[in-house]
């Protein structure tokens, strides 16, 4: 039983992302509010391309718990892509970000608005922080991408005391 759920979770999210990039479709169409599948209490806000590495998500509303089980999602109240200020998105360390294991200083990240837009951030700092630690979240003067997952990512289980974070600054790299 402890096999087929820890195959369910990656299947689950991979799947998801499929349903997703199609909302997405439908966003950058004009389409306000594209539900990725009828039962939906969130929409696609943003996709979020590693340029290195090669992830490639599409990003959800509101980080809570429903959104994070399918995609990365973006904490409320943070800035959105692109705009002054600290936007934040975090994913599971499993699924989607276990890509930012990855990931070196230097790096391109591009965000995807729902304008069609890219926004390039390049990465310049990446830590461990207890996960009480709210600070990561607060706002920046700068446009600033912060993506949050747990820490370690080879942890046996989820969840645990610490983050992963890494901050990325708004790059003037042309947009692909």
């Amino acid at each position: 039983a402890a096999l087929v759920h820890g195959m369910w979770i990656p299947a689950k999210a991979e799947l998801s992302q499929v349903l997703l990039h199609r909302a997405w479709e439908r966003t950058l169409d004009g389409e306000s509010g594209a539900k990725p599948w009828p039962w939906a209490d969130t929409k696609p806000i943003a996709r979020i391309r590693f340029e290195r590495t090669g992830g490639d998500f599409i990003v959800l509303e509101g980080a809570n718990g429903r959104a994070l089980a399918f995609a990365p999602a973006h904490l409320e109240h943070s800035a959105l892509p692109g705009d002054e200020g600290n936007c934040v998105i975090s994913a599971h360390r499993d699924t989607h970000f276990a890509t930012l294991r990855d990931v070196r200083d230097g790096d391109v990240v591009r965000v995807q608005r729902a304008d069609g837009r890219w926004i390039a951030y390049r990465i310049g700092e990446q830590r461990v922080v207890d996960a009480a630690d709210t600070f990561v979240a607060a706002p920046t003067a700068d446009a600033a991408l912060t993506l949050i997952t747990c820490w370690p990512f080879d942890a046996v289980m989820p969840g645990g005391c610490e983050r992963y974070v890494i901050r990325a600054w708004r790059d003037t790299i042309p947009a692909s």
